[in-house]
């Protein structure tokens, strides 16, 4: 990756055109298996959504002279864009035919592909529905752990599970670009536990102005440009 994301405006979620968009564009592929019968939990498929981000940043065809390494390092120097699309029966096993890699949480699976061209999908993925990922939480989510990444929802939004699985993936991927070598190794080690969670109003106003990762959506889908969906609470990254 030539640019650095750390470095104010060359976030790669900025509303605003930068160098970034003059680079080819990229997007990251994830599908979420959504059957009828037996829909995950949405809490469950967000975090499964950001920990298979991480999964494929952290994964050794990604990096060095890796498979995927010189799409992954095009796709990161370019708009960070990643896209939710679901399956189910014989869709779900066409996309595991593909070069991937399933993540699998306590009632999710979610499948991520290498980066593609924006407007040059493989026809399997490309033929999946992006409607249609709306979850529902059985049970309202345990209090996070203190001690564990968090990657904390702005509560005044209002996005579909799709988005929000990508929006969670950004989080997970701003926190990831910011850990050390010996930090990713300790997060890739304990199979990149996380925690997604929705923050109560005065705490989310406390976590944006903290220093820790901040997701600004560029406003493609949903929500306006320029919109705060994420704060990535990683231990190591608190001040």
């Amino acid at each position: 990756m030539t640019s650095d994301p750390s470095v104010p405006g060359d976030s790669p979620f900025r509303s605003e055109r930068t160098a970034r968009d003059e680079a080819p564009q990229f997007v990251l592929p994830l599908v979420a298996r959504i059957e009828k019968a037996a829909p995950p939990a949405r809490t469950d498929a967000l975090e499964t959504a950001a920990r298979a981000v991480l999964t494929i940043l952290g994964d050794e065809r990604s990096l060095g002279d890796g498979e995927w390494a010189q799409t992954m390092r095009d796709w990161q120097d370019a708009r960070i864009r990643k896209v939710v699309r679901r399956a189910r029966g014989a869709e779900w096993r066409r996309t595991e035919a593909l070069p991937g890699i399933t993540v699998t949480g306590k009632s999710a699976e979610v499948r991520v592909f290498p980066p593609v061209p924006l407007d040059g999908w493989p026809k399997d993925l490309a033929r999946l529905q992006v409607s249609g990922t709306d979850l529902d939480d059985p049970e309202p989510p345990v209090d996070a752990d203190p001690t564990a990444p968090v990657l904390w929802l702005n509560p005044e939004l209002d996005m579909s599970a799709g988005k929000t699985m990508a929006q969670a993936g950004h989080g997970a991927q701003l926190a990831w670009w910011e850990l050390s070598d010996e930090e990713r190794a300790a997060w890739r080690d304990a199979g990149y536990a996380l925690a997604v969670r929705t923050a109560d109003p005065a705490r989310w106003r406390e976590l944006t102005t903290a220093g820790l990762p901040l997701v600004r959506d560029a406003g493609f889908t949903e929500i306006a440009p320029g919109s705060c969906t994420v704060v990535a609470d990683h231990p190591a990254l608190r001040r």
